[in-house]
């Protein structure tokens, strides 16, 4: 009698328990999070450091849902290291010296708004509706959203204020992750706010909720490339496609040996019809103009298109690396960190957006190690 029988029954039953078996884990990774789940993760991630943990995780995995971005401990870390970043999870932060501050760049903003000098002097030294002039208050604000509320009520008290104040409010950025209120409004006109509320996107900026759902927004709900964290988190300081944007300029530095900024900006936007002076990028580019088999138009129009995800795809791209790759001998980084020196009235020191993602990533790699994924 063959032994085939019996050896095949043998292992038959174990092969099909094992594929059973692995089954059941594969199942088992898959399983979707439940919301719940969701939020003890996040809070068994924070900073030991941060108070009311459950109110930041009930917005935080609110946020990334209605964004339907996938809640991977790759995904919450990145939120929470850019959050520890900007504001060490205060939803409204206190800025040191903010009145001081707010004075001098309304100074600034108005001048380059043209606005006359005398009109905001003026406008600061009438008496607010409590009493004290809108100088006095402006000096003894603490937080970005007290400054903002109290310039939009001068705006709306003072004779004329909104002719000549509305566009100089100095508050650009808010909430626990500094995210840009113009970004929030534009994202809101695009996709509806999950929230419920008669109130303006600026306001909902400053607090928790608003300013984790725009922030998370910001940082993960747009389409790149990317290999490494690092550049989405230098992208969020210094804006989409940045270090995308900055590999480009480096491989057209190569390709023509012209020197360039790696700033990630790549075009001077003009106005309809404007005509005059082009950015050193555009500039170097048309130097490849014949080797490129493209015309300054062509080439101004692909530019035109370098803060989308589908420049890299373009024929400007893709020729541009094609002729530095060869001159390099070896392939050039698609992706390196812009070289930006930050400027902010907040700023004291000499800080770089490099500096920044690297500081956010060393916290993004804490968290991994929390969430068990070094």
């Amino acid at each position: 009698m063959s032994v085939f029988p019996k050896f095949f029954k043998t292992y038959s039953w174990r092969l099909v328990l094992l594929a059973f078996i692995a089954v059941l884990l594969t199942a088992c990774e898959d399983k979707e999070l439940t919301p719940a789940e969701i939020r003890a993760q996040i809070k068994h991630l924070m900073p030991a450091s941060v108070k009311d943990r459950d109110g930041w995780a009930n917005d935080i995995q609110y946020a990334m849902a209605s964004l339907k971005i996938e809640a991977s401990s790759q995904n919450i870390c990145s939120v929470l290291a850019v959050t520890e970043q900007e504001s060490t999870f205060v939803a409204n932060p206190v800025v040191p010296g903010l009145g001081k501050i707010a004075l001098k760049e309304i100074e600034d903003r108005a001048a380059r708004l043209h606005v006359p000098a005398f009109v905001v002097v003026a406008a600061l030294q009438f008496k607010s509706p409590n009493g004290d002039s809108w100088e006095t208050r402006i000096t003894q604000s603490r937080t970005e959203k007290e400054l903002s509320d109290i310039f939009e009520e001068m705006i709306a008290s003072v004779p004329m204020g909104k002719r000549f104040l509305s566009r100089a409010n100095p508050v650009h950025t808010g909430g626990p992750m500094q995210v840009s209120v113009a970004y929030a409004e534009a994202h809101a006109k695009l996709r509806d706010y999950p929230y419920a509320t008669d109130d303006s996107i600026r306001h909902e900026v400053f607090n928790r909720r608003g300013g984790m759902y725009f922030g998370i927004a910001h940082l993960l709900d747009y389409k790149n490339s990317y290999e490494k964290p690092l550049f989405r988190f230098a992208d969020y300081n210094a804006g989409h496609y940045a270090s995308r944007n900055a590999a480009f300029q480096n491989a057209v530095a190569v390709a023509t040996g012209i020197s360039i900024d790696l700033d990630g900006d790549l075009i001077l936007y003009k106005k309809a019809g404007e005509a005059g002076e082009v950015s050193a990028t555009e500039y170097a580019v048309r130097k490849m103009a014949m080797g490129l088999g493209m015309t300054p138009v062509e080439i101004h129009n692909a530019l035109l298109a370098s803060n989308q995800y589908g420049f890299e795809n373009s024929e400007l791209y893709l020729r541009v690396f094609e002729i530095a790759d060869k001159r390099n001998g070896k392939p050039l980084p698609r992706a390196t960190l812009p070289r930006i020196r930050l400027n902010s009235p907040k700023i004291t020191r000499k800080l770089t957006t490099e500096w920044f993602a690297n500081r956010v990533n060393q916290r993004y790699k804490n968290c991994l190690v929390r969430a068990g994924k070094s």
